[in-house]
């Protein structure tokens, strides 16, 4: 598990970037994979989120995830629903003690936010199209809604696929560079004719140091590159695998 230090002196707060290691499942899915749109054994994958929850300090039965879509929707948590109830949403933001927010990802960008003095906690599933459209900043609209101050927050982003992993065509940059011209600093010319390589975690940082937050720190992990710490949907697309293990980043108010 990952922690980040600005998050870990919050001693309200409790979270965790998830590995894929100390879990149940087998194969391709080895170990903690926390993905419950896999094609894993259910029992497996419900044992590592129990795992996972109980290894980040928060109540097993606590943990709230959604049925992520890469959209800029962000959802206000005011219960434990059950998981076939999960709204369609990138975001999650809670008041409550004791709940876990769960981020699924294998490659985007799973962030963590956390206002340790109005005791309000959000995470978000950053996707290029979710960053791009706005979850960052609706995550922290959410925030503020529920009692957050912009100047409080601090933030953690965790790992994702990183810039000499991720290419992309020739038509990505064009939304990029539509909404900021000066967004062409995270692109760098493959080596093949007419690709990229994308930033996507310098693009998520650049988006919320942007909103007058307290502190953003990044984990810097590749999750492509380091094949024995993280699931990839990259790295699996590539070798023609038939799916792929997500892992969990998770957030919550100490109960």
């Amino acid at each position: 598990m990952i922690e980040l230090q600005t998050l870990a002196e919050l001693s309200e707060i409790r979270h965790g970037f998830l590995t894929r290691q100390g879990g149940v499942s087998e194969g391709i899915y080895a170990s903690l994979n926390c993905g419950i749109g896999s094609k894993d054994n259910v029992c497996h994958v419900l044992e590592n989120r129990a795992r996972a929850v109980a290894r980040v300090g928060l109540p097993a039965e606590s943990l709230v995830t959604a049925y992520q879509v890469h959209s800029a929707k962000v959802a206000v948590v005011d219960r434990v629903w059950p998981r076939e109830q999960a709204p369609q949403v990138d975001g999650l933001v809670t008041t409550l003690p004791g709940i876990a927010l769960g981020i699924l990802a294998a490659d985007c960008v799973p962030v963590l936010f956390a206002d340790a003095k109005a005791k309000v906690v959000g995470a978000a599933h950053a996707g290029w199209k979710g960053a791009l459209g706005g979850v960052l900043q609706e995550t922290v609209h959410q925030m503020t809604e529920s009692g957050a101050r912009r100047g409080r927050i601090q933030v953690g982003i965790g790992p994702c696929i990183g810039q000499l992993s991720y290419e992309v065509g020739p038509e990505f940059p064009a939304p990029f560079l539509a909404q900021d011209p000066t967004n062409a600093r995270y692109f760098i010319p493959s080596v093949r004719d007419q690709r990229y390589m994308f930033d996507l975690a310098g693009y998520v940082r650049s988006q919320l140091q942007g909103m007058g937050l307290c502190s953003v720190e990044m984990a810097g992990n590749d999750t492509c590159a380091e094949e024995d710490k993280f699931f990839s949907y990259r790295r699996a697309t590539i070798r023609q695998e038939p799916d792929y293990g997500r892992q969990i980043s998770i957030i919550g108010l100490r109960p």
